[in-house]
Protein backbone atom coordinates (compact mmCIF):
# COMPACT_ATOMS: atom_id res chain seq x y z
CA UNK A 1 0.00 0.00 0.00
CA UNK A 2 1.55 3.51 -1.37
CA UNK A 3 2.33 5.59 1.57
CA UNK A 4 0.32 9.24 1.59
CA UNK A 5 2.67 12.09 0.32
CA UNK A 6 4.00 14.17 3.11
CA UNK A 7 4.96 18.05 3.38
CA UNK A 8 8.12 20.01 5.56
CA UNK A 9 7.91 23.35 5.89
CA UNK A 10 10.34 25.79 7.63
CA UNK A 11 9.84 29.48 8.89
CA UNK A 12 12.42 30.45 6.38
CA UNK A 13 10.35 28.94 3.61
CA UNK A 14 12.61 25.72 3.02
CA UNK A 15 10.53 22.33 2.12
CA UNK A 16 11.09 19.28 1.46
CA UNK A 17 8.43 16.59 0.03
CA UNK A 18 8.75 13.25 1.19
CA UNK A 19 6.12 10.53 2.27
CA UNK A 20 3.79 9.82 5.55
CA UNK A 21 5.41 8.05 8.39
CA UNK A 22 2.75 7.57 11.46
CA UNK A 23 -0.07 9.43 11.93
CA UNK A 24 -1.77 11.33 8.62
CA UNK A 25 -2.85 15.22 9.33
CA UNK A 26 -0.76 18.46 9.99
CA UNK A 27 1.17 19.49 12.91
CA UNK A 28 3.28 22.92 14.00
CA UNK A 29 6.05 23.19 16.09
CA UNK A 30 9.48 24.08 16.54
CA UNK A 31 11.81 21.68 14.19
CA UNK A 32 15.25 20.58 16.32
CA UNK A 33 17.37 17.58 15.40
CA UNK A 34 18.92 14.73 17.82
CA UNK A 35 22.40 13.24 16.55
CA UNK A 36 21.39 10.17 19.04
CA UNK A 37 22.11 6.51 17.19
CA UNK A 38 18.98 4.53 19.33
CA UNK A 39 16.73 5.79 22.10
CA UNK A 40 13.62 6.92 19.19
CA UNK A 41 11.56 5.66 22.27
CA UNK A 42 12.89 7.54 25.18
CA UNK A 43 13.22 10.24 22.93
CA UNK A 44 9.39 10.52 21.01
CA UNK A 45 8.43 10.35 25.01
CA UNK A 46 10.78 13.09 27.06
CA UNK A 47 8.43 15.65 27.94
CA UNK A 48 11.28 18.34 27.16
CA UNK A 49 10.42 18.31 23.40
CA UNK A 50 6.71 19.00 24.08
CA UNK A 51 6.60 21.77 21.32
CA UNK A 52 8.86 20.91 18.81
CA UNK A 53 9.11 18.42 16.01
CA UNK A 54 12.14 16.39 16.09
CA UNK A 55 14.78 15.30 13.62
CA UNK A 56 16.60 12.25 13.90
CA UNK A 57 20.11 12.41 11.71
CA UNK A 58 20.52 8.84 12.25
CA UNK A 59 19.01 7.34 9.02
CA UNK A 60 17.57 3.97 9.66
CA UNK A 61 14.72 4.45 12.70
CA UNK A 62 12.30 1.95 13.76
CA UNK A 63 14.38 -1.79 13.27
CA UNK A 64 13.94 -3.13 17.15
CA UNK A 65 10.03 -1.69 17.51
CA UNK A 66 9.21 -0.87 20.52
CA UNK A 67 7.37 -1.71 24.30
CA UNK A 68 6.16 -0.80 27.32
CA UNK A 69 8.78 -0.23 29.12
CA UNK A 70 11.45 2.34 27.40
CA UNK A 71 8.82 5.17 28.01
CA UNK A 72 9.92 8.23 29.48
CA UNK A 73 6.90 9.39 30.24
CA UNK A 74 2.93 8.23 29.82
CA UNK A 75 2.72 9.40 26.03
CA UNK A 76 4.43 10.67 23.38
CA UNK A 77 5.21 14.10 23.69
CA UNK A 78 7.15 15.67 20.12
CA UNK A 79 4.81 17.77 17.67
CA UNK A 80 5.94 15.54 14.89
CA UNK A 81 8.46 13.41 14.10
CA UNK A 82 10.89 13.29 10.90
CA UNK A 83 13.53 10.75 10.28
CA UNK A 84 15.22 9.96 6.52
CA UNK A 85 13.92 5.92 6.62
CA UNK A 86 11.62 4.67 8.24
CA UNK A 87 12.21 0.64 8.97
CA UNK A 88 9.63 -1.92 7.64
CA UNK A 89 10.41 -4.17 10.26
CA UNK A 90 11.89 -4.74 13.07
CA UNK A 91 13.26 -7.25 15.17
CA UNK A 92 14.33 -7.44 19.29
CA UNK A 93 13.21 -9.63 21.70
CA UNK A 94 11.73 -6.90 23.77
CA UNK A 95 9.81 -5.78 20.76
CA UNK A 96 5.80 -6.10 21.33
CA UNK A 97 5.08 -4.12 18.21
CA UNK A 98 6.39 -1.29 14.97
CA UNK A 99 7.24 2.03 15.81
CA UNK A 100 5.26 3.46 12.87
CA UNK A 101 2.02 1.30 14.10
CA UNK A 102 2.88 3.20 17.82
CA UNK A 103 3.12 6.30 16.13
CA UNK A 104 -0.35 5.67 14.09
CA UNK A 105 -1.97 4.41 17.39
CA UNK A 106 -0.68 7.65 19.11
CA UNK A 107 -1.31 9.78 16.16
CA UNK A 108 2.22 11.60 15.68
CA UNK A 109 2.30 12.83 12.41
CA UNK A 110 5.69 12.47 11.08
CA UNK A 111 7.68 12.35 7.38
CA UNK A 112 10.25 10.18 6.16
CA UNK A 113 11.67 9.74 2.28
CA UNK A 114 13.44 13.69 2.76
CA UNK A 115 17.24 14.07 3.09
CA UNK A 116 17.37 14.85 6.36
CA UNK A 117 21.08 15.75 6.11
CA UNK A 118 20.33 18.25 4.03
CA UNK A 119 17.29 19.69 6.87
CA UNK A 120 20.20 19.16 9.82
CA UNK A 121 22.26 21.57 7.63
CA UNK A 122 19.81 24.35 7.16
CA UNK A 123 18.86 24.18 10.82
CA UNK A 124 22.46 24.48 12.54
CA UNK A 125 23.33 27.28 9.91
CA UNK A 126 19.67 29.28 10.27
CA UNK A 127 18.96 27.66 13.74
CA UNK A 128 16.12 25.90 15.37
CA UNK A 129 13.04 27.38 13.38
CA UNK A 130 9.26 26.79 13.58
CA UNK A 131 7.67 24.42 10.96
CA UNK A 132 5.07 22.09 10.09
CA UNK A 133 4.68 18.80 8.64
CA UNK A 134 1.17 18.03 6.76
CA UNK A 135 -0.06 15.28 4.30
CA UNK A 136 -3.38 17.71 4.23
CA UNK A 137 -1.44 20.71 2.85
CA UNK A 138 0.31 19.86 0.02
CA UNK A 139 1.03 23.62 -1.03
CA UNK A 140 4.21 25.22 0.29
CA UNK A 141 3.28 28.65 -0.21
CA UNK A 142 -0.19 27.79 1.69
CA UNK A 143 1.66 25.70 4.50
CA UNK A 144 4.19 28.45 4.73
CA UNK A 145 1.54 31.47 6.03
CA UNK A 146 0.59 28.88 8.85
CA UNK A 147 3.62 28.62 9.87
CA UNK A 148 4.58 32.14 10.35
CA UNK A 149 1.10 32.64 11.88
CA UNK A 150 2.08 29.71 14.43
CA UNK A 151 3.45 31.44 17.82
CA UNK A 152 7.01 31.24 18.96
CA UNK A 153 8.44 28.53 21.98
CA UNK A 154 10.49 31.84 23.48
CA UNK A 155 7.96 33.52 25.60
CA UNK A 156 5.56 30.51 26.22
CA UNK A 157 4.96 28.62 29.60
CA UNK A 158 4.94 25.33 28.22
CA UNK A 159 5.69 23.63 31.30
CA UNK A 160 1.92 23.47 32.68
CA UNK A 161 1.21 21.28 29.85
CA UNK A 162 3.07 18.56 30.90
CA UNK A 163 3.72 18.94 34.45
CA UNK A 164 1.46 16.54 36.80
CA UNK A 165 -1.66 17.70 37.59
CA UNK A 166 -1.57 15.96 41.56
CA UNK A 167 1.01 15.05 43.79
CA UNK A 168 1.88 11.14 43.52
CA UNK A 169 4.41 8.62 44.94
CA UNK A 170 6.83 7.03 42.65
CA UNK A 171 5.96 3.26 42.35
CA UNK A 172 3.70 4.41 45.36
CA UNK A 173 6.32 4.13 47.72
CA UNK A 174 5.90 6.30 50.73
CA UNK A 175 8.73 5.55 52.71
CA UNK A 176 13.14 4.90 51.78
CA UNK A 177 16.60 6.29 53.49
CA UNK A 178 15.88 9.85 51.88
CA UNK A 179 12.56 11.89 51.40
CA UNK A 180 13.10 14.02 47.99
CA UNK A 181 10.41 15.87 46.36
CA UNK A 182 10.84 16.11 42.64
CA UNK A 183 9.16 19.40 41.17
CA UNK A 184 7.79 18.42 38.12
CA UNK A 185 8.68 20.54 35.38
CA UNK A 186 8.15 17.48 32.64
CA UNK A 187 10.10 14.76 34.83
CA UNK A 188 11.19 11.65 32.91
CA UNK A 189 11.26 8.68 34.36
CA UNK A 190 14.64 7.34 34.87
CA UNK A 191 15.21 10.10 36.94
CA UNK A 192 12.94 9.17 39.39
CA UNK A 193 14.31 5.70 38.91
CA UNK A 194 16.96 6.92 39.85
CA UNK A 195 16.64 8.45 42.84
CA UNK A 196 14.54 5.35 43.56
CA UNK A 197 17.41 3.06 43.14
CA UNK A 198 19.16 4.87 46.14
CA UNK A 199 16.58 4.04 48.01
CA UNK A 200 15.08 7.25 47.93
CA UNK A 201 11.13 7.59 48.88
CA UNK A 202 10.30 9.88 45.70
CA UNK A 203 7.27 11.91 45.88
CA UNK A 204 6.46 14.42 42.69
CA UNK A 205 4.66 17.54 42.96
CA UNK A 206 3.37 20.05 40.19
CA UNK A 207 5.67 22.39 38.92
CA UNK A 208 2.91 25.56 40.58
CA UNK A 209 3.61 23.55 44.31
CA UNK A 210 4.01 26.25 46.76
CA UNK A 211 7.35 26.56 48.73
CA UNK A 212 5.59 26.15 52.50
CA UNK A 213 3.77 22.69 51.00
CA UNK A 214 7.36 21.37 49.87
CA UNK A 215 8.08 22.40 53.46
CA UNK A 216 5.65 20.83 55.52
CA UNK A 217 7.03 16.92 54.06
CA UNK A 218 10.20 17.83 55.41
CA UNK A 219 12.19 16.61 52.35
CA UNK A 220 15.79 15.48 52.59
CA UNK A 221 16.45 17.02 49.20
CA UNK A 222 14.28 18.97 46.06
CA UNK A 223 15.18 18.20 42.99
CA UNK A 224 14.01 20.12 40.22
CA UNK A 225 13.48 18.23 37.00
CA UNK A 226 13.58 18.82 33.03
CA UNK A 227 10.62 20.23 31.19
CA UNK A 228 10.40 21.74 28.12
CA UNK A 229 10.91 25.18 26.10
CA UNK A 230 12.15 29.06 27.50
CA UNK A 231 12.70 29.13 30.95
CA UNK A 232 12.39 32.65 31.35
CA UNK A 233 8.14 32.69 31.57
CA UNK A 234 8.27 30.33 34.61
CA UNK A 235 8.38 32.78 37.29
CA UNK A 236 6.09 30.56 39.75
CA UNK A 237 9.39 27.92 39.75
CA UNK A 238 11.88 30.68 39.87
CA UNK A 239 10.21 31.83 42.70
CA UNK A 240 9.96 28.31 44.32
CA UNK A 241 13.91 27.77 43.76
CA UNK A 242 14.45 31.15 45.51
CA UNK A 243 12.31 30.35 48.14
CA UNK A 244 14.08 26.34 48.94
CA UNK A 245 17.91 27.91 49.04
CA UNK A 246 19.39 27.06 51.93
CA UNK A 247 16.96 25.66 53.33
CA UNK A 248 16.98 21.82 51.42
CA UNK A 249 19.33 20.73 49.70
CA UNK A 250 18.79 21.22 45.74
CA UNK A 251 19.22 19.19 42.40
CA UNK A 252 18.30 20.98 39.67
CA UNK A 253 18.68 18.56 35.91
CA UNK A 254 18.33 20.69 32.56
CA UNK A 255 15.30 22.75 32.85
CA UNK A 256 15.87 22.49 36.61
CA UNK A 257 19.69 24.13 36.23
CA UNK A 258 17.80 27.12 34.34
CA UNK A 259 15.78 27.24 37.03
CA UNK A 260 19.05 27.38 39.73
CA UNK A 261 20.57 29.79 37.74
CA UNK A 262 17.60 32.40 37.53
CA UNK A 263 16.73 31.71 41.08
CA UNK A 264 20.57 32.88 41.90
CA UNK A 265 20.34 36.20 39.93
CA UNK A 266 21.79 34.94 36.06
CA UNK A 267 20.06 35.36 32.92
CA UNK A 268 19.25 32.83 30.16
CA UNK A 269 19.40 32.81 26.41
CA UNK A 270 18.32 30.65 23.29
CA UNK A 271 21.10 28.78 21.94
CA UNK A 272 20.97 28.98 17.97
CA UNK A 273 20.01 25.21 17.78
CA UNK A 274 20.33 23.73 20.83
CA UNK A 275 22.25 20.59 22.77
CA UNK A 276 20.19 17.41 21.75
CA UNK A 277 21.56 13.84 21.63
CA UNK A 278 23.10 11.35 23.38
CA UNK A 279 26.83 11.81 22.77
CA UNK A 280 27.80 15.16 24.12
CA UNK A 281 31.21 15.90 25.47
CA UNK A 282 31.41 17.47 28.48
CA UNK A 283 34.37 18.85 30.63
CA UNK A 284 34.18 17.88 34.01
CA UNK A 285 36.34 20.92 35.71
CA UNK A 286 36.73 19.72 38.92
CA UNK A 287 38.75 16.78 37.34
CA UNK A 288 39.52 17.27 33.95
CA UNK A 289 37.19 14.59 33.06
CA UNK A 290 35.56 14.37 29.82
CA UNK A 291 32.35 13.12 29.91
CA UNK A 292 29.64 11.98 27.00
CA UNK A 293 26.36 12.78 28.26
CA UNK A 294 22.87 12.37 27.04
CA UNK A 295 21.43 16.15 26.45
CA UNK A 296 18.15 18.04 25.03
CA UNK A 297 17.68 21.52 25.63
CA UNK A 298 17.73 24.84 23.55
CA UNK A 299 18.41 27.40 26.04
CA UNK A 300 21.14 28.03 28.41
CA UNK A 301 22.33 29.92 31.53
CA UNK A 302 24.73 33.21 31.16
CA UNK A 303 27.65 32.70 33.33
CA UNK A 304 28.30 36.19 32.75
CA UNK A 305 25.71 37.26 35.58
CA UNK A 306 28.32 35.31 37.92
CA UNK A 307 31.14 37.39 36.39
CA UNK A 308 32.61 34.30 34.80
CA UNK A 309 33.16 34.97 31.05
CA UNK A 310 33.16 31.14 28.92
CA UNK A 311 32.31 32.25 25.83
CA UNK A 312 34.98 33.18 23.36
CA UNK A 313 36.17 29.30 23.43
CA UNK A 314 36.79 27.25 20.32
CA UNK A 315 36.52 23.83 19.32
CA UNK A 316 40.76 23.27 18.88
CA UNK A 317 41.82 26.58 20.82
CA UNK A 318 43.87 25.27 23.35
CA UNK A 319 41.59 26.26 27.03
CA UNK A 320 43.60 26.72 30.16
CA UNK A 321 40.67 24.97 32.42
CA UNK A 322 43.25 25.25 35.72
CA UNK A 323 43.70 29.03 35.64
CA UNK A 324 40.68 29.87 34.39
CA UNK A 325 38.59 32.11 36.95
CA UNK A 326 35.40 29.30 37.40
CA UNK A 327 34.42 30.81 40.98
CA UNK A 328 31.53 33.53 40.88
CA UNK A 329 29.34 35.25 43.34
CA UNK A 330 25.81 34.85 42.89
CA UNK A 331 22.66 36.29 45.24
CA UNK A 332 23.06 33.30 47.60
CA UNK A 333 27.16 33.44 47.99
CA UNK A 334 30.08 32.27 46.01
CA UNK A 335 28.79 29.55 42.75
CA UNK A 336 31.24 27.43 41.21
CA UNK A 337 31.14 26.04 37.53
CA UNK A 338 31.52 22.59 37.24
CA UNK A 339 31.37 21.41 33.70
CA UNK A 340 31.11 23.08 29.72
CA UNK A 341 29.84 21.76 27.03
CA UNK A 342 32.89 21.13 24.59
CA UNK A 343 31.21 22.03 21.44
CA UNK A 344 30.39 25.62 22.00
CA UNK A 345 32.36 26.50 25.86
CA UNK A 346 28.27 26.93 27.15
CA UNK A 347 28.09 26.21 30.86
CA UNK A 348 26.60 23.04 31.73
CA UNK A 349 26.92 22.52 35.57
CA UNK A 350 27.11 24.67 38.65
CA UNK A 351 27.61 24.22 42.33
CA UNK A 352 26.76 26.49 44.91
CA UNK A 353 29.56 26.86 47.69
CA UNK A 354 27.87 28.68 50.40
CA UNK A 355 24.38 26.95 50.39
CA UNK A 356 23.66 23.19 49.90
CA UNK A 357 22.58 23.50 45.98
CA UNK A 358 23.80 22.13 42.34
CA UNK A 359 22.82 21.68 39.33
CA UNK A 360 23.53 20.44 35.18
CA UNK A 361 22.14 20.94 31.98
CA UNK A 362 22.50 17.76 30.73
CA UNK A 363 21.20 14.51 31.87
CA UNK A 364 22.57 12.14 33.93
CA UNK A 365 19.84 10.04 34.11
CA UNK A 366 20.51 9.09 30.36
CA UNK A 367 17.85 7.11 29.08
CA UNK A 368 18.62 7.10 25.74
CA UNK A 369 22.94 7.38 26.75
CA UNK A 370 25.96 7.04 28.31
CA UNK A 371 26.15 6.45 31.79
CA UNK A 372 29.22 8.47 32.21
CA UNK A 373 27.72 11.14 34.65
CA UNK A 374 25.17 9.04 36.96
CA UNK A 375 27.57 9.63 39.59
CA UNK A 376 25.39 12.85 40.46
CA UNK A 377 22.58 10.71 41.94
CA UNK A 378 25.36 9.60 44.53
CA UNK A 379 26.45 13.45 44.84
CA UNK A 380 23.03 14.29 45.65
CA UNK A 381 22.85 11.48 48.22
CA UNK A 382 25.62 12.74 49.87
CA UNK A 383 24.72 16.07 49.99
CA UNK A 384 21.38 15.23 51.66
CA UNK A 385 23.60 12.63 54.14
CA UNK A 386 26.11 15.54 55.11
CA UNK A 387 23.09 17.62 55.98
CA UNK A 388 21.16 15.39 58.03
CA UNK A 389 23.77 14.24 60.11
CA UNK A 390 26.12 17.69 60.18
Amino acid sequence: MAKPKALLVLEDGTFFEGKSFGFPGETFGEVVFNTSMTGYQEILTDPSYYGQIVTLTYPHIGNYGVNCEDMESTKPQVSGFIVKEGSRTYSNWRAEKGLEEWLQERKVVGIQDIDTRALVRRIRTVGAMKGAISTIDLKPDSLLKKVKAFPSIVGQDLVKKVTTKKPYYFEGETSGDFLVVVVDGGVKHNILRELAKRGCAVYVVPAFTEEKEIMSLKPDGVLFSNGPGDPAPLTYMIRLARQLIGKVPLFGICLGHQMLGLALGAATYKLKFGHRGANQPIKNLSNGRVEIAAENHGFAVDSRYFGIELKGWEVGQAFDFQRKKLIGESKFGKVQMTHLNLNDGTLEGMRCLDVAAFSVQFHPEASPGPHDTTYLFDEFIELMKRRNFA
